[in-house]
């Protein structure tokens, strides 16, 4: 399969082409862009001007209008919360995976459909999600290997609500649609939703959380044995042929340090165990290595964290269903008075303030 070269990023974007020290490139992870068309195509249904949104993201009305281009997951990831934004749909991204063809995920989706059962589909889905999002990885996992576990690859976790929502909505519609019934999933987001989220519970059938450790999705053990309602043994083999082929050129090399220490540092936060050493046993690294690696990268864990505490309280500042003491408590300080006094030191006024120019500027 054919792969075009995502679009370059402006050059202070922290998700924009890294170099190692020893001059290897490190390419941001891509994806077919089926979210950021659907939701571009929403903002002109609503006579939202497309140009100011897509210049800030590094984006383009080639890349928009040309389906064989790849889009990168930071661009994707930011243009769909800028639509949301705009179109004042804070569940934008579930709202696209409903409604969207789920033939848009190309290859991937046919691949699944030809597998025997379910549990086999998951494993599909598993291996050859790359070829459609580089930046999200599979894994089943659990009894029978009915759970996927959801995680991020070159991008930061925190700084996605909307494309996270659409990836697992997409996954739990197309294994609805694989054995024709209307499979229950219990879900977990890792992001916090304070805003109304009823439409989700609908869907889900009440049973999805958020603020989890983690993004997961589980079916029930006997799920895994049901049939593929379209199942093909001979186009099985042809397709998954063509996914070895496809997966065989895409990139491994495009998951920089950074994205994985935020992306461990972010869910211990609010119990306070974002510490140096608990950071480096979750990457699977002695304190040494990380702390040599760190140094090579010219990074420093403070600064890491610093910035991360920065960009969520930004982030939670913005929801005004979140308490001055919630936000506190979420971004790891032990108590409003040292989150206050942190703010002032980052943005030079109070965090009640902050909130106060964020909504302004809405």
């Amino acid at each position: 399969m054919a792969r075009t070269r995502p679009n370059r990023l402006p050059e202070k974007s922290a998700t924009s082409v890294l170099r190692q020290p020893r001059g290897q490139r490190i390419t941001p992870p891509d994806a077919l862009g089926v979210a950021t068309r659907l939701a571009a195509q929403r903002l002109r249904e609503a006579n939202i001007p497309l140009e100011p949104l897509l210049k800030r993201t590094g984006l383009s009305l080639d890349q928009l209008d040309n389906k064989h281009l790849r889009i990168a997951v930071a661009s994707q990831i930011k243009f769909l919360e800028l639509a949301a934004n705009h179109l004042d749909d804070s569940v934008l991204g579930f709202r696209l995976a409903c409604e969207g063809d789920l033939r848009e995920m190309g290859l991937l989706h046919y691949a699944a459909g030809a597998s025997a059962t379910l549990a086999d589909a998951l494993h599909r889905f598993e291996r050859y999600s790359s070829i459609v999002n580089e930046g999200v990885l599979l894994k089943c996992v659990g009894a029978r290997d009915l759970t996927i576990e959801l995680s991020y690859a070159g991008v930061a976790r925190h700084t996605d609500q909307q494309q996270m929502e659409f990836v697992v909505t997409t996954l739990v519609r197309s294994c609805r649609f694989l054995v024709d019934r209307n499979l229950p999933a219990v879900i977990h987001f890792a992001h916090r939703r304070p805003n109304e989220a009823s439409v989700l519970d609908a869907y889900f059938a009440g049973r999805v959380t958020f603020g989890a450790i983690a993004d997961e999705i589980s079916f029930e053990e006997k799920a895994g044995q049901l049939p593929i309602v379209r199942a093909d043994p001979y186009l099985d083999e042809i397709l998954v042929n063509y996914c070895e082929q496809a997966l065989s050129t895409h990139r491994a090399n495009f998951s920089s340090l950074r994205s994985k220490i935020e992306n461990a540092i972010a869910p211990l936060l609010p119990h306070g165990e974002a510490k140096f050493d608990k950071i480096a046993q979750k990457l699977g690294m002695s304190r040494r290595t990380l702390a040599r690696r760190l140094k090579g990268e010219g990074l420093t864990f403070s600064d890491i964290l610093q910035q991360l505490r920065t960009d969520l309280t930004a982030r939670y500042l913005s929801e005004a269903n979140l308490s001055i003491s919630q936000i506190a408590w979420l971004v790891g300080f032990q108590s409003v008075g040292a989150f206050s006094h942190s703010c002032k030191r980052w943005k030079g006024m109070n965090p009640k303030a902050l909130r106060n120019t964020l909504f302004d500027m809405k």
